[in-house]
């Protein structure tokens, strides 16, 4: 009888681990269901913020892209490569901060209307130009830029990792909503 008794004792914690490892086997795969739909509440207020201090200064922001799906992530990825046009980005579906609503991208709009992405383009003649006095307010407002990184640069864009990594967000987790501090001046 004391035989069973141990094996029963041994077979317990075996049968708990197995359901404990169900659940987060489970739990794992319904992670698409938890996948952003839109730009995240504080990315969209300061991309906002950021063309409305913008326009102060007389310059005209555009923001070009937001929040994408995995599938829109993997049909630009495929440009270049398996469809026709030049490569756009170095990211699969699930890759980029754009999938989790974490980020934007931006070009200014000439006072004639024209969308541009010129880098040394100066419409509000300060003697500026126009796309790093737009970054330096983005800084402010707690994104990093995309023309800061080292190996490829995305000059169009801004994002706010709210200190996780495409890893992490890969694995489930979302940024606290008080994650952020901003100079709102």
């Amino acid at each position: 009888m004391k035989k069973k008794s141990r094996n029963f004792l041994f077979i317990i914690p075996l049968v708990l681990l197995v359901i404990i490892y169900f659940q987060a086997n489970k739990n794992q795969k319904s992670l698409p269901h938890s996948l952003p739909t839109g730009l995240h509440p504080i990315v969209k207020e300061r991309t906002q913020q950021l063309v409305q201090k913008a326009a102060k200064k007389g310059i005209n922001v555009v923001i070009t892209d937001g929040f994408r799906s995995t599938d829109e992530q993997n049909q630009l990825y495929k440009k270049g490569r398996t469809t026709s046009g030049s490569i756009v980005t170095n990211a699969k579906g699930g890759e980029s901060y754009h999938n989790y609503g974490l980020a934007v991208d931006f070009a200014l709009k000439t006072t004639s209307g024209k969308i541009i992405w010129d880098t040394e383009y100066d419409g509000n003649k300060n003697g500026k130009q126009d796309w790093y006095e737009v970054v330096d307010i983005a800084k402010k407002l707690g994104f990093t830029w995309g023309g800061d990184w080292l190996g490829f640069q995305d000059y169009p864009h801004l994002q706010m990792d709210f200190g996780l990594s495409i890893n992490d967000l890969q694995k489930g987790a979302r940024p606290d909503e008080a994650a952020i501090t901003v100079d709102s001046k």
